[in-house]
């Protein structure tokens, strides 16, 4: 990224050491007025306060790790229902059996019958429980 896309005209080609010391309002996009209400919210007059406010640092962090964090044990327990109800609400995606020639479908024993419960909602229910369970055990 060029930075001079993100400065206002009048400091285009300045160092990072002088743009970080510059006002608020060097910014492209954030007005005078904006600077002022900044600076009286948040006692922020530079770009390096802007940078240093703890909100912003909690911010960014929060959706940084946002993008990594896993699923929960209720997520996972209602992804993998889904996955099961779908394969068995699309068998044909299953491989053809080299002896009979047929698509083989099993059900493995811990899935609920699609054919009496096709939404797996008492499933849901009891991994749901089952999870946070352990999930209250581990801490």
């Amino acid at each position: 990224m060029n930075i001079d896309t993100v400065v206002d005209k009048e400091y285009v080609g300045h160092s990072f050491r002088s743009l970080a010391d510059a006002p608020t309002s060097a910014l492209r996009g954030l007005s005078a007025k904006d600077a002022k209400a900044l600076a009286q919210a948040f006692d922020v007059h530079t770009v390096r306060d802007l940078a240093n406010l703890a909100f912003v640092k909690w911010a960014v962090a929060i959706t940084t790790l946002a993008e990594l964090e896993q699923e929960t044990p209720a997520e996972q327990a209602k992804e993998t229902l889904l996955d099961n109800a779908v394969e068995m609400t699309f068998p044909a995606s299953d491989p053809v059996s080299v002896n009979a020639g047929i698509t083989r479908i099993e059900v493995p024993p811990e899935v609920v019958s699609a054919h009496d419960d096709h939404q797996h909602a008492a499933k849901v229910d009891e991994c749901t429980k089952k999870g946070l369970k352990e999930e209250a055990a581990t801490h």
